[in-house]
C-alpha cells in the first residue's frame, strides 16, 4: 500500500505537518518507534503513582503565540489552557524575587524595585514588543527568508527603527540588559529566559530569545495544558484521524529508500516498505536523518562534511518529585509563579556558561522549576504538588549512578536552600540523566532538548548545515521536520509546518520547484 506522504515522528511536529498535508487532501500515514506519540511532548505518573508529570516540554509560551497552532483550532478536539497567577519569578542567591507577570504594571513595578526607573525603562520594551508582535512572531516562525513580516516590519517602523530593531537581534544578553536595563532584576528575567535554550550572557544574538519570551509572558503567559503536556498530541491525533490520517507506535524507521535522487519510500524495522507517491517528512534530528535513515551515498559531499561540525545542545538532567504538599517557599511570592528560575544572580549565571564551556559539572546550577498544581489540579491527589525542574550539564561525562544522584542532590539542595524543609515532603522523586533522556526519545541527543544549538552560527541558513534555511533537504521530496530544522526547539509546530507546505509546493510546481531547489542547492551543498 502507498499513501501520499508517509511523516516518520509523531513528535508534535510531525504530527502538526501530518495535519496539514491531510488538510490537504493527502493521504498520510505517520510512523513513531516509541509506543506512544509525542516525542519531547508527553505526561507519565514518574515520581509516584498519581503524580503525573510532563516528561519533558511544560509550559508553552510558543505554543500560545504560533499562528500554525491557532489555525488548527485544537480546541476543538480537547486542548484547554491553563494559567498560573504569574508566569514565572526569578528567585536571587540572597531570595529576594523578580516577577514576570501577565500585567505589566505589576511586572515594572518588580524591576523598579532593583533600580530606580527599570519600571519605565520595561513599559518602553514591552510598548515597543506590541508595535512589532506580530512580525517578530511571525517572522521568527516562517520559512527562511521572512519576506513579508520583514517588509511590514520596516513599512511599519521606517528604515531607522527596523536597523535599531535588527541590532536587537544580534546583541549578546549581557550587553541588551547593560544598554536597557540599570538594575539586575530587569537583566536577569531576560538572561534567565535567553537560557530556557542553551544561549549564554554573552552570546551574540541571545538577547532576542530572552526578549522574546519574556515579552510573550505578558502577552500569551506561560500557559499549560490541562491534564499534561499529552493533552496537545491527543489533540493533534484526534484531528489527524478526524481528516483520514494513520498513526503507527511501535514501529521504527531503519531507512529513507531513494531512487534516483527522490525518497520514494520508508523501511522499517520489521522490513515493511511504506511507499510514499509525493513526500516522505522527517521528524528527526539532522544528524539521525542524514546519516543513519538516508546514508551518505545519497548526499554531496559536502553536507557530510558539514555533519562532523553540527553542534548540539548542552546535555540535560531533570528531575521529578512527588510533594505531600506544596512547596514551602521562603519568599511567598515565588508561590505565584508556574515556573521558577533560581539558583543563581547575573554572576552566577556567567559562571555557569564557563563551567559548561569547560566542560564541568557546574559548582552552582542554574534551574529551571515548574509546579504545576495550582494550575491545573488534576495533576496529582488534592494537598500534594508535582514539582520538576531541570538543569543543564556537559556532554559526554561518564553518568553513572553516583553521579546521578549527585546531581540531583545537588539540585534539591538548591530548593531546600530556599524552601526550607522541603526534603520532608518528598514521596517521590524521579531522575533523568542525559542517557535517560535520550532513551525515552532518541531524538534528545545525550539530553540535548533543542536539536541542536540555538546559537547564531547554527541558525537561519546554517540550520542543520550552511544551505537553504528550510525543511528541503538534498534529496528531492524528503523534508525535515524536526527541530533540526530552522527556526529550531520550542513547541510551535513551525518546522513542521515548514516542512508540510514545502511538500506541498513541491507537488504543486513539480519540476519547477526541484529545479528552483536544486540550483540553490548546488551553490551550497555542490554536486
Amino acid at each position: 500500500m502507498a499513501w501520499d506522504a508517509v511523516v516518520i515522528g509523531a513528535g508534535h511536529n510531525g504530527l502538526v505537518a501530518a495535519n496539514l498535508l491531510a488538510d490537504a487532501g493527502w493521504s498520510v500515514l505517520v510512523i513513531e518507534a516509541n509506543e506512544v506519540p509525542g516525542g519531547a511532548v508527553r505526561t507519565a505518573e514518574l515520581a509516584a503513582p498519581g503524580f503525573h508529570s510532563d516528561v519533558y516540554s511544560a509550559f508553552y509560551p510558543l505554543t500560545a503565540a504560533s499562528p500554525t497552532i491557532r489555525d488548527l483550532r485544537l480546541d476543538r478536539y480537547g486542548l484547554q489552557w491553563l494559567h498560573h497567577e504569574v508566569p514565572l519569578v526569578q528567585v536571587l542567591p540572597d531570595d529576594r524575587a523578580v516577577t514576570l507577570s501577565r500585567d505589566v504594571e505589576e511586572t515594572a513595578a518588580s524591576v523598579e524595585r532593583f533600580a530606580a526607573g527599570d519600571g519605565d525603562r520595561w513599559r518602553g520594551e514591552y510598548d515597543a514588543f506590541e508595535r512589532i508582535r506580530d512580525e517578530v512572531v511571525r517572522g521568527l516562525l516562517t520559512p527562511f527568508p521572512p519576506v513579508r513580516p520583514v517588509t511590514t516590519l520596516v513599512r511599519k517602523l521606517g528604515t531607522a527603527d527596523a536597523l535599531r530593531t535588527a541590532r536587537l537581534g544580534l546583541l549578546s544578553t549581557r550587553r541588551y540588559g547593560e544598554e536597557r536595563f540599570r538594575g539586575e532584576g530587569a537583566r536577569l528575567l531576560i538572561a534567565g529566559n535567553a537560557m530556557h535554550a542553551d544561549l549564554t550572557l554573552d552570546a551574540a544574538g541571545s538577547a532576542i530569545l530572552g526578549w522574546i519570551l519574556a515579552m510573550l509572558a505578558q502577552d500569551v503567559g506561560f500557559p499549560i495544558a490541562r491534564g499534561g503536556a499529552r493533552s496537545i498530541i491527543d489533540a493533534l491525533v484526534r484531528r489527524l484521524e478526524s481528516r483520514g490520517g494513520e498513526l503507527r507506535c511501535g514501529v521504527r524507521a531503519t531507512r529513507v529508500e531513494v531512487r534516483g535522487g527522490v525518497a520514494r519510500a520508508v523501511r522499517t524495522a520489521d522490513g515493511d516498505l511504506l511507499e510514499a507517491r509525493r513526500a516522505v517528512v522527517a521528524d528527526v534530528v539532522a544528524p539521525s536523518l542524514y546519516r543513519d535513515l538516508v546514508g551518505p551515498d545519497h548526499l554531496p559531499t559536502r553536507v557530510v562534511r558539514d555533519l562532523e561540525t553540527f553542534h548540539w545542545d548542552d546535555a540535560t538532567v531533570k528531575v521529578d518529585w512527588a510533594l505531600s504538599a506544596p512547596v514551602p517557599w521562603s519568599n511567598p511570592e515565588v508561590s505565584r509563579a508556574g515556573t521558577v528560575h533560581l539558583g543563581v544572580d547575573l554572576r552566577g549565571l556567567g559562571r555557569f556558561a564557563l563551567d559548561l564551556a569547560e566542560r564541568q559539572l557546574p559548582a552552582e546550577p542554574f534551574m529551571l522549576a515548574g509546579q504545576m498544581n495550582a494550575a491545573d489540579p488534576s495533576r496529582s491527589p488534592a494537598g500534594t504538588e508535582t514539582l520538576w525542574a531541570y538543569t543543564h550539564v556537559p556532554r559526554d561525562l561518564d553518568w553513572t549512578p553516583e553521579l546521578t544522584a549527585r546531581v540531583a542532590d545537588r539540585m534539591q539542595a538548591v530548593i531546600e536552600r530556599h524552601a526550607p524543609g522541603f526534603g520532608g515532603l518528598v514521596v517521590g522523586r524521579s531522575v533523568a540523566n542525559p542517557a535517560g533522556l535520550q532513551a525515552g526519545d532518541r531524538s534528545l541527543d545525550d539530553g540535548a532538548i533543542g536539536g541542536g544549538t540555538a546559537a547564531l552560527f547554527q541558525q537561519l541558513v546554517f540550520r542543520p548545515t550552511p544551505g537553504l534555511g528550510r525543511a528541503d533537504t538534498p534529496v528531492d521530496r524528503l523534508f525535515l521536520a524536526s527541530s533540526s530544522a530552522h527556526p529550531g526547539g520550542g513547541v510551535h509546530g513551525a518546522c513542521g509546518s515548514n516542512a508540510a507546505r514545502a511538500a506541498l509546493a513541491r507537488s504543486r510546481t513539480g519540476p519547477l520547484y526541484r529545479a528552483t531547489v536544486r540550483a540553490a542547492g548546488r551553490a551550497v551543498w555542490g554536486r
